[in-house]
């Protein structure tokens, strides 16, 4: 059966569940409140400089492949992409300096050469993240929780016979501590917990599957930068028959007995079949449904970290950073209890640079770099933030000169910020948190909201602040979660 179905949002888990049910022989309009596709997924030019505003990292490409199999078009003519050799350069605070290789004999190698670890810890540790990969991610990143036979599905019962090892009585950063010798090699691995916007001090060890993600299966540079992703399954939708209405936002989901009759926008009420919200789950319910009864067990969660971005043309280029570059800070457990438990941002955090001008020259003028420099800060809490990012950026451009022995302050030729306030009002994301709720928690695969809701029939849920999580996998697998459900 053939349904109209409206799509709230072009985040990259709209655009995947657009491209999927036009396949599926839908007839499929996406409302954006912005005047572009993308969400978070979306670019900033200053001047010369060129920056991917949001999301920095691409692992899994199979994902956006599939979307274009599907319909029948080969990936490579629209979405290309190259297998990263170093992963990310990792400094230190004592001067040390680590690239991490895609190659893990010339990891194990650069490690045992610069700290005190040991190399078959190394090894347990990829190990370990590859077991946790293959018992764990067919079940919470591939399948639907809300299912009763999801837990009685071989890939359950497989993980089953696994529990004890799989980490779920244990935080991070104790199975990592409990690994490593040297408090370096635990701080770089403890680092995957920022992934969804968690602390490794609080986040079950279960999340050491993240480290596979990107060590063992690759981190990957797509051409034209993150924002490519967005071009091209936005071509994609529309070579499929995709109806976009941009600056358009929706102002409420329409419920007549139970069942979602369709839309409200620009004062206007619009008939569908189905509806699939990408918009952040809690401000879906608060500002779409007020009326409804809300599922506030799930809603009031506590949320992920945000992020303090400073996009920077920096007017030299620096040979010892590459495309993905963290400084430490000197007190990781400090930082994050700042950041969860106080509210506020730490005076020495760990600062993250991501340069795609590296793989990119055009993002960049000759002679400078194009740098995206972010931290891991609190959701907006009403916190003073004016104080708070000029005192961040201080620290920022501190740590970055004693790191790389040069002021780069006077090299900053354009800049722009983006800060939790920004972030909630651009993607309608709640409190500006990145990844919806945090995994803060032994309990937090399951206390994410079901694709498909159980309130209102013909509703269903996509995006990184529902099952099955946060970031760029996890919001195209939510998409295929979505489909499935339409069958």
């Amino acid at each position: 059966m053939s349904y109209k179905v409206g799509i709230i949002g072009s985040g990259v888990a709209g655009l995947a569940s657009a491209i999927r049910l036009a396949i599926a022989g839908h007839r499929v309009e996406v409302f954006e409140a912005n005047a572009y596709p993308g969400g978070k997924l979306s670019e900033i030019k200053l001047g010369a400089y060129r920056f991917d505003a949001g999301p920095s990292l691409l692992t899994l490409p199979s994902l956006i492949d599939e979307l274009f199999e599907l319909a029948g078009e080969n990936p490579a003519q629209y979405f290309t992409y190259q297998k990263l050799e170093i992963n990310c350069e990792y400094f230190f605070p004592d001067g040390v300096n680590i690239s991490a290789h895609a190659d893990h004999e010339k990891l194990i190698e650069e490690i045992i050469q610069n700290t005190a670890e040991r190399p078959e810890n190394v090894r347990k540790a990829l190990a370990k993240s590859q077991l946790l990969y293959e018992h764990l991610s067919e079940l919470f990143m591939f399948s639907s929780l809300q299912d009763p036979k999801t837990f009685v599905s071989r890939p359950a019962f497989k993980a089953y016979r696994k529990l004890h090892r799989l980490g779920f009585f244990q935080t991070m950063n104790g199975a990592n501590a409990s690994t490593f010798d040297d408090p370096r090699i635990t701080q770089m691995f403890n680092r995957y917990a920022t992934y969804n916007g968690s602390s490794p001090y609080k986040t079950p060890a279960t999340m050491n599957i993240i480290p596979h993600l990107e060590m063992s299966l690759g981190a990957y540079f797509p051409a034209g930068g993150m924002h490519s992703i967005t071009l091209a399954l936005y071509d994609l939708a529309k070579r499929l028959g995709v109806i976009f209405h941009f600056n358009q936002p929706v102002e409420r989901i329409l419920i007549e007995k139970g069942h979602a009759k369709g839309l409200m926008t620009g004062g206007l009420s619009l008939d569908f079949d189905r509806l699939v919200s990408n918009m952040d789950i809690v401000n879906s319910y608060r500002k779409l449904m007020p009326d409804l009864k809300a599922p506030r067990f799930l809603l009031n969660q506590p949320k992920s970290s945000s992020a303090l971005i400073f996009y920077w043309g920096v007017g030299k280029k620096f040979p010892q950073l590459d495309l993905h570059n963290i400084l430490f800070s000197r007190d990781y457990k400090a930082e994050f209890e700042h950041i969860f438990q106080r509210g506020v941002i730490f005076h020495d955090p760990t600062v993250y640079i991501n340069i795609t001008s590296r793989y990119e020259p055009s993002d960049a003028p000759e002679h400078g770099e194009n740098w995206f420099t972010m931290i891991n800060v609190p959701n907006n809490q009403g916190q003073n933030w004016e104080e708070l990012i000029t005192e961040a950026r201080k620290n920022i451009l501190n740590k970055i000169t004693a790191t790389l022995g040069e002021d780069i302050a006077p090299l900053i030729e354009v800049e722009e910020i983006l800060d939790p306030r920004t972030i909630e009002s651009k993607t309608s994301s709640a409190l500006g948190a990145l990844y919806g709720n945090s995994s803060n928690n032994l309990f937090a695969a399951f206390l994410r909201h079901a694709n498909k809701s159980r309130r209102v029939k013909g509703l269903y849920f996509c995006g990184g602040s529902v099952h099955p999580g946060g970031g760029i996998p996890m919001s195209l697998s939510s998409a295929k979660l979505v489909a499935k459900y339409f069958r």
